[in-house]
Formats: structure tokens, C-alpha cells, sequence
């Protein structure tokens, strides 16, 4: 069983149009997405979309053309824009989602709350076709996972609303507070702040290419033309093995806490988004004991989870790598017995099953009432498995 992923190689940074470009020269049909589009409550504008080239590279160019109009909308106009319009629920959601990253960072810099952000620019209808676009770019596509490189931000400066801006922008600075950023000498603006609300809210992870079997690649052409640099964003999309991913151990020595924290420490981490939370016996230098804590991490959890450890453990540094998971397919049945039902938990590789592991709490709910050994209630019930399967 494989997933469908998208790698943002962000070379020349990411904008909303080039967002929409790219997933255009992936497949995205674009009478479906001006039908799409049709259902939000916009008018006077048109989407279109060309073939252009930036150093020889041919991708994509979207462009939105619209009346020019003075309302600045709110964040709560926006959503609720998109909340009383007909488009799927995922999108809607999607659509909402980026928005509020952007409506955060714009009121933590404004400070103000975030219904009451004033989008400018954004709140343009072009900047709302490029966001409610790619949600539904991701869902047409059937992209369930996106990854990123990190991102080249530009230098410079910018013109706003608010007037001339140092490049990155603030928005766009807030957005990326921990994600990696590439160096860029390009005087211009890589990385907007529609561009890295939408990455910020779409990827898993930044970093290299995962793992995958490309099928299509896609390209997004940006509007200004770097002497530089193609000025490209590059999409790829294809399949990755639903058993392979890419995750963190975070793990740390401690030789000097009260062991009666670490149950606490655990019940923590696991609620901060740890995977697997595990403790192991260690000696140091001069022969002392100590625990070696190790925390399997999502890469989009990892500073929450540091924090966590600096807060409630005595440690005073922390180790840090990636780490490959590989593991087989897994779901949850009902086995039905003559002691009612349980749940079984079957681990498949290619469609078989490996492993069946019935659940602890159900049968041991069955031993104490029935006053029956554990493991014969476990061995029961794998027994039933291959019955309730149709086998004999």
C-alpha cells in the first residue's frame, strides 16, 4: 500500500501563484478549478493560466485578472466567505487553515486579534484564488502528504501597504519561525507571505526529497525573471511507500532527577504529539547511573517536544537526528467469541497478515469475569481470528 505525496522544491522560494502554477502543470485540470472556484461568492474576475519559461525551464503562469477595489477584508469576512460556499468540506477546511496561520502572524506583528486583521493584499481577490486554489489543487490530486525544502527568502526590499518593507517581510518571518530557510543573494522577495502561509500550513516536513517514486513533476513560473536564478517553483509529485517515513529521535542523558518525574515526563510528551517515549538504563563517567531518554518525533513536533524535555527534566542539552521508520500495514478488527467481542489488531504486508495481536484491555475485561487465565483468553481469540476472516 503507497501514499500520494508532493515535494515542494522550493528553489527560488514560493508565492500563491507559483503554488497554483505548479499544481496546474501537474494535472490539475483548470475548467475544474475555475467551476471549483465558482462556488465562493467572488465576482469580476478571471483566472487563466499560460506556458511561460524562466532560463529555459517551461512550467506554468497563473494569473488572476480583477476589478481593482478598496475593501480590505478581515479574517473573519474571509472565513466566512468560505464556510457558506459550496466547496467540499476538506477544501473549506484547508482553505480556513491558511488563512489563520496568516491572520496570527499578521496580528502578533499589528498587534491586534486575529479576526480583526485587515488583510490588504492578501484579502485581494487574487491572493484568495491562489489559497482556496491550492486547497483545491491538494484535494483534486489526491496528495494526502506534502514535504518541502527549506526556503531561500530573497533580500532587498518590498513595497506594501503599509509601505516599504525590508525583505523577508515580517508576516513572512513570523510564519517561518521554525523552519529552515535557505541563502539566497537575489535582491528581490522569494518568499511571500501567501507562499509561506501555504507551505507552513501544507508540509509535514522540511528537508531533502524523501523517498518516492516520481510520477509528474510540475512546474510554477513566478512573474519576475532573475538574472540569477530560474525563478521556479518545482513540484513533485508521486508515491511513497505507506510503511517509510522520515522522523526525528530526540534523546538525552540524565544522571541527576528524581525518578518518580519521568512517569509524568512520558504522559507529557506522548500528549505534545511523541510517538514512542522509552527510557534506557545507562552508565556514565565515573561509573554513575543514569537514564538515557529517547523521543521519537514528527519533524513538525520536534520543538515542542524539546521544550517539554528542557521544562520538566534536569537535562541541559539535547541530541537530534533522522531517523528512517519503516512498518508494516495495520488495522483494527471486531473478532466476535463465545465471550462476546474483541479487537484485534493485524499487521499486513502485501495484503497479508503478519501478525495479530488481540487487544490487552478486552481480554482482560473477559479473564476477570469469566475468572480465566490471560493467556488462554488471548490464545482464544487468535484462534477465532481465522473464523471471523471466513477461514477455516
Amino acid at each position: 500500500m503507497s501514499s500520494k505525496i508532493a515535494y515542494f522544491d522550493c528553489c527560488s522560494g514560493i508565492s500563491g501563484d507559483m503554488v497554483l502554477g505548479a499544481l496546474i502543470d501537474c494535472g490539475l485540470d483548470i475548467k475544474m478549478l475555475r467551476k471549483e472556484l465558482a462556488k465562493l461568492d467572488l465576482k469580476d474576475y478571471a483566472v487563466s493560466a499560460a506556458k511561460d519559461e524562466r532560463h529555459h525551464i517551461v512550467g506554468t503562469n497563473l494569473s488572476v485578472r480583477f476589478k481593482e477595489s478598496k475593501r480590505h477584508r478581515t479574517f473573519k469576512d474571509i472565513k466566512t466567505l468560505i464556510s457558506r460556499s459550496r466547496l467540499s468540506q476538506r477544501v473549506k477546511d484547508l482553505s480556513i487553515s491558511i488563512f489563520a496561520n496568516l491572520a496570527k502572524a499578521e496580528a502578533k506583528i499589528h498587534g491586534c486579534k486575529p479576526d480583526d486583521v485587515h488583510f490588504h493584499e492578501v484579502g485581494a481577490i487574487d491572493s484568495i484564488v491562489d489559497i482556496v486554489g491550492t486547497a483545491i489543487g491538494v484535494e483534486h490530486l489526491g496528495i494526502e502528504k506534502v514535504y518541502a525544502s527549506p526556503l531561500p527568502l530573497g533580500t532587498g526590499w518590498v513595497n506594501t501597504s503599509h509601505g516599504r518593507m525590508p525583505v523577508p517581510a515580517p508576516a513572512t518571518l513570523e510564519l517561518l519561525t521554525g523552519v529552515p530557510t535557505a541563502k539566497s543573494f537575489v535582491r528581490a522577495e522569494l518568499t511571500t507571505p501567501t507562499g509561506a502561509a501555504i507551505i507552513k500550513t501544507l508540509a509535514e516536513n522540511f528537508g531533502s526529497m524523501p523517498e518516492m517514486k516520481i510520477a509528474k513533476t510540475g512546474y510554477g513560473i513566478g512573474d519576475k525573471d532573475f538574472k540569477e536564478i530560474p525563478n521556479i517553483l518545482r513540484i513533485n509529485l508521486g508515491e511513497v511507500s505507506s510503511g517509510s517515513e522520515k522522523l526525528l529521535v530526540l534523546e538525552t542523558n540524565i544522571d541527576d532527577m528524581n525518578p518518580q518525574i519521568y512517569d509524568y515526563l512520558m504522559s507529557r510528551l506522548f500528549k505534545k504529539g511523541a510517538l514512542d517515549v522509552f527510557l534506557v538504563p545507562i552508565q556514565m563517567k565515573k561509573g554513575r547511573p543514569a537514564i538515557l531518554l529517547k523521543v521519537l518525533s514528527p519533524a513538525n513536533k520536534k520543538d515542542a517536544l524539546m521544550d517539554t524535555i528542557f521544562k520538566e527534566t534536569t537535562t541541559i542539552g539535547i541530541r537530534s537526528y533522522e531517523v528512517d521508520r519503516y512498518c508494516l500495514e495495520r488495522s483494527i478488527k471486531e473478532v466476535s467469541t463465545p465471550y462476546g467481542k474483541v479487537k484485534v489488531k493485524i499487521s499486513q504486508k502485501g495484503g497479508e497478515a503478519i501478525n495479530i495481536q488481540p487487544e490487552y484491555e478486552d481480554c482482560k475485561k473477559i479473564a476477570e469475569k469469566k475468572n480465566l487465565s490471560l493467556k488462554d483468553v488471548i490464545d482464544m481469540v487468535k484462534r477465532y481470528y481465522p473464523l471471523a476472516q471466513g477461514k477455516k
